[in-house]
C-alpha cells in the first residue's frame, strides 16, 4: 500500500511515522506551499490513498484543489466534519471518500505514532480503506453516523481539551496554596482509574456528591474570583451526575442549579 499524506503538522507527522514503522509508503507533503500547484493537483495520482491531514477549515479546500482519482480514496482526519467535505474536486467530484479519526491526542509525531498504533479507537466512514488503514495501525475503528458527528466530536474535545483545561485550573489553585500540579496528578489519575472500572457515577467521591454544601461554600470563599465560573460549573456536572433529583430546594439557592 502507498499512502500520500498532505499536511506536515502533528497529525500528518504522527501519521507518517505510525505508518512507516509498519511498513507502508508513505509520503509527507506540507500543505501551505502546495496551495495552487500542479504538485497538489495531481497529489492523488499514484497513490492507494490521499489523507488530509490539514485543518478542518482547510479541508474542502485543499480537496477542490486535487483532481480525482480512480485508483485512490481520498480521507480526511477531522473528527467533526462530514464527508461532504471531500466532494469537491478538480475537474469533478471525488467518488472514493472516507474519514479517519483517531482517538488519541498526537502531541508530538514519536508520541502521536505511538498511540495511533496503540490500539486506539478510529472513527471511520465512507470508503472501505479507512478501516483498512485503522486495522494496519491495529486500531479498533467504529462508525459514526453522519448526523452524530457533531456530537462524537464534542465529546472527543471534553475527554481531551476540557480535561486539560480542567488541569490548567487546577494548576492555578494549587499554586495559590503553593503547591506544584504534580501533587495532584496521582488523584486525576486515580478518578480516570476508577471511572474504567466502575463507570462514572460509581466512580464519583467528594463534597458535591455527598451534598456537602457548606465544604463547597467554604471553597468557593477561598477561591480567586475568575476561578468561580470553572468550579461552579465542575459542582453542577457532579451534580447531575450523582444525584439529578436531589435537593432540589438546596439547589434552587446554590451557585449550581
Amino acid at each position: 500500500m502507498k499512502v500520500r499524506i498532505v499536511g506536515a503538522g502533528r497529525a500528518g507527522r504522527s501519521f507518517q511515522l505510525a505508518l512507516s514503522e509498519l511498513g507502508v509508503d508513505v509520503e509527507l507533503l506540507a500543505a501551505r506551499p502546495l496551495l495552487g500547484t500542479a504538485q497538489l493537483r495531481q497529489a492523488a495520482h499514484g497513490t492507494d490513498a490521499l489523507l488530509l491531514a490539514v485543518a478542518d477549515r482547510f479541508v474542502s479546500a485543499v480537496a477542490a484543489e486535487i483532481e480525482p482519482d480512480a485508483g485512490a480514496a481520498l480521507l480526511h482526519c477531522s473528527g467533526s466534519l462530514p464527508l461532504s467535505a471531500l466532494a469537491a474536486g478538480a475537474g469533478g467530484p471525488h467518488r472514493r471518500i472516507a474519514s479517519l479519526h483517531p482517538l488519541a491526542t498526537l502531541p508530538d509525531p514519536v508520541v502521536g505514532s505511538l498511540r495511533l498504533r496503540g490500539g486506539t479507537f478510529f472513527a471511520v466512514s465512507g470508503d472501505q480503506l479507512a478501516t483498512e488503514l485503522a486495522l494496519l495501525l491495529g486500531g479498533r475503528p467504529i462508525v459514526v453516523a453522519e448526523e452524530d458527528r457533531a456530537a462524537y466530536h464534542a465529546a472527543a474535545c471534553v475527554a481531551a481539551n476540557h480535561l486539560v483545561g480542567l488541569l490548567g485550573q487546577v494548576e492555578r489553585i494549587g499554586a495559590a496554596a503553593g503547591l506544584p500540579l504534580e501533587a495532584f496528578l496521582p488523584l486525576a489519575r486515580g478518578a480516570l482509574d476508577d471511572v474504567a472500572m466502575l463507570g462514572p457515577r460509581a466512580a464519583l467521591t467528594g463534597p458535591a456528591r455527598r451534598g456537602d454544601l457548606p465544604t463547597l461554600e467554604g471553597h468557593r470563599a477561598a477561591l480567586a474570583e475568575g476561578e468561580l465560573d470553572g468550579y461552579d460549573a465542575g459542582v453542577r456536572l457532579v451534580h447531575r451526575l450523582a444525584a439529578p433529583a436531589e435537593e432540589p430546594a438546596a439547589a434552587s439557592a446554590s451557585p449550581w442549579s
